[in-house]
């Protein structure tokens, strides 16, 4: 043991909360690269249907997900109002549409909770759920949503 303890569970998180189709979601935003105004992008063949095609970043081509549609939610209409929040997932970014973000929080790891038998299916996608500021947050786990399965041809 070192001289310094390190207590895990009081150990504060800090994540970005968006909402996509009136849900609130949140994401570590040690995985945020940048928020960037929506912008078309081109579509591509052979890929997942809620890859809505790529955009160009300063240069490099990058997918963008519909995560409502990933999710179950429907398929987003976006429109100027929205935003692409570029994500690193696995090593690779990502963009993800968002009908906007809200906020950036801080609270201990310990606040996040399990889905619980209720939300077995949510639980494939989900780190858990926070409540904070009586709303409930679906803090995400991007690594096992999948998005950046069957990429390599937008990468």
């Amino acid at each position: 043991m070192s001289d310094i303890d390190i207590d895990i569970d009081n150990a504060q998180r800090q994540v970005i909360v968006f909402e996509i189709a009136g849900h609130q979601l949140a994401v570590d935003i040690m995985a945020v690269r940048e928020i960037r105004p929506w912008s078309p992008s081109t579509p591509l063949p052979g890929v997942p249907s809620f890859v809505r095609g790529v955009v160009n970043l300063r240069g490099v081509v990058l997918p963008v997900c519909d995560l409502g549609e990933r999710l179950g939610w429907g398929k987003s209409n976006p429109s100027e109002r929205h935003v692409i929040i570029v994500v690193q997932i696995d090593g690779q970014q990502v963009g993800l549409i968002a009908d906007g973000v809200s906020d950036i929080l801080t609270f201990p790891r310990s606040a996040v909770q399990p889905t619980g038998d209720v939300a077995a299916e949510a639980a494939a996608f989900l780190e858990g759920l926070v409540l904070q500021d009586q709303r409930m947050l679906l803090v995400l786990a991007l690594d096992r949503l999948g998005l950046t399965e069957n990429l390599q041809v937008a990468a």
